[in-house]
């Protein structure tokens, strides 16, 4: 369900989300907010993933006292 926020960005990005939707890269400002909440959300599943696959394992290790 699509629902309206406000939120404040600043000057530089203002001027970049409206050159975006100028240059007719994107339709609208929500296009442009929309694009870089995706890009948020995969990055943060990446940092998840390495999280999981390369730090977790390490930290069960050394509370099992490996590495002493």
């Amino acid at each position: 369900m699509a629902r309206n926020t406000s939120i404040t960005i600043g000057d530089h990005f203002s001027h970049f989300v409206s050159e975006q939707v100028r240059s007719g890269r994107y339709g609208s400002t929500s296009d442009v907010v929309r694009a870089g909440l995706r890009l948020l959300e995969e990055h943060e599943a990446r940092v998840r993933a390495l999280h999981n696959d390369a730090v977790e394992p390490g930290e069960h290790e050394l509370s099992a006292g490996a590495g002493r």
